[in-house]
């Protein structure tokens, strides 16, 4: 099967598609408005198979026919009488005079118009105005993505609005419907991005260390785009942005069985290259190890207690169920005299309840979860130019995978009776 649906379109025969924009207008299915390049198409289509109507963009000069946004998935028009307009609110999808779908703006415009750019992004913006850089726009797609991730589009939280902008995958194939997987960022603690599964917690990637999301493979080896993680008071979000080619070359797709892909469009060829494929397995699955467990792809059995640990319930663990975690051989309290135990390359635990300085040193930081009666564990919150930051975790430690040559240092902190002689663990 396609990676991607093949559209199927009702073209019009006076080639509507001519216009590159939208003012006070209406789309008829079977009318098309392009990119000015003419990257992308806007219009009516159906899924194979299929003939209900979803009003999406797709691309036109490569990959003719690939689906990347749908405005409708969740209503289709069950025949070809759906109707776009533009609006002095914005834009509505219509069939008879019933409203099936809309994206109504804050204010009212003088003149709107609506512009398919050639990034992919449908724009809604007021004319009189003449607004030209993204803050000017009143409505646009990329703010709320389909199942891709484009080049240029922002995936996160604005703060200060509250909007949040996270992939979810297609039913089907064939059917653009929301499906079970959503891949989202999670802002509480230190952000971190969850792939979720009918709306519970799947898979994680670590932290943003600098340069890229350890726990993910590395998909950007030839250097097709640069990723850029912002995180600020107003906005915490990932984009990637091309370094050469077009805006339409590179994307991820979160497929409807929660694989997240990397894809390249090969020219010479003429198709899709599935680059690299994030697929829950073995040691991605959420927790699989349960608290202050280490999850080895290369063991077996997969999981292992932190040193220093053991089972909670032994005689589940024996059988394979690691969900229970592991405890403590030896209660540490605020009288223990403590130290710690280097863990390197591992993806690092659940930051969720984590606390945060990106202004401290790594020193400063033992010292800080040294004090902590609470802290249990410690590391830099960017590994770039020797390191730097401060991330603590309390109370347990959860979903850390070993790496062979990748992931992060973590010190974890332990009874100075236990330590022994372990400096640290590779």
């Amino acid at each position: 099967m396609a990676i991607s649906t093949l559209i199927l379109l009702l073209c019009s025969i006076l080639s509507p598609n001519l216009m590159k924009s939208m003012a006070h207008q209406i789309i008829r299915d079977g009318e098309t408005i392009t990119s000015a390049g003419e990257e992308f198409e806007l219009g009516f289509f159906s899924p194979s198979g299929s003939t209900k109507r979803y009003l999406g963009i797709w691309y036109k000069k490569i990959s003719n026919g690939t689906v990347i946004w749908v405005a409708n998935r969740d209503a289709p028009v069950m025949n070809t009488s759906g109707i776009l307009r533009v609006s002095d609110q914005g834009l509505s999808l219509q069939t008879g005079n019933e409203i099936i779908w809309s994206a109504k703006t804050s204010i009212l415009m003088k003149n709107p118009v609506a512009r398919l750019l050639g990034s992919g992004n449908l724009v809604v913006r007021d004319d009189d105005h003449h607004m030209n850089n993204t803050e000017d726009f009143v409505w646009q797609s990329f703010d709320y993505p389909a199942d891709n991730l484009l080049p240029g589009m922002k995936m996160g939280i604005d703060l200060v609005t509250g909007l949040e902008r996270y992939l979810t995958s297609w039913k089907s194939a064939n059917d653009p419907s929301t499906g079970s997987f959503t891949d989202r960022l999670d802002p509480h603690g230190f952000p971190q991005f969850f792939r979720l599964k009918d709306s519970a917690k799947w898979a994680r990637t670590g932290p943003w260390n600098g340069r890229q999301f350890p726990g993910a493979p590395k998909s950007n080896q030839n250097g097709f785009y640069t990723e850029n993680f912002v995180f600020n008071e107003k906005e915490i979000y990932y984009k990637l942005d091309p370094v050469r080619g077009t805006s339409a070359d590179v994307r991820f797709q979160l497929t409807p069985n929660g694989e997240i892909k990397f894809l390249v469009w090969k020219y010479q060829e003429k198709n899709w290259l599935v680059y690299v494929t994030l697929i829950v397995s073995n040691c991605e699955q959420y927790k699989l190890c349960g608290a202050n467990g280490l999850c080895k792809v290369s063991n077996s059995p997969r999981c292992v207690c932190l040193t220093g640990f053991i089972p909670k319930f032994p005689e589940k663990w024996k059988e394979g169920d690691w969900s229970g975690g592991c405890v403590r051989k030896e209660k540490l309290d605020c009288g223990t005299k403590a130290g710690f135990l280097k863990y390197t390359r591992v993806k690092l635990p659940d930051t969720r309840y984590s606390w945060y300085d990106m202004r401290m040193t790594l020193e400063q930081c033992r010292r800080l979860c040294l004090k902590n009666c609470s802290c249990i564990a410690y590391t830099n919150t960017d590994i770039r130019s020797g390191g730097s930051g401060c991330l603590l975790w309390f109370n347990e430690l959860s979903d850390i995978k070993g790496y062979t040559d990748e992931g992060e240092d973590i010190y974890v902190k332990m009874a100075l009776s236990e330590l022994g002689n372990f400096t640290s663990h590779t």
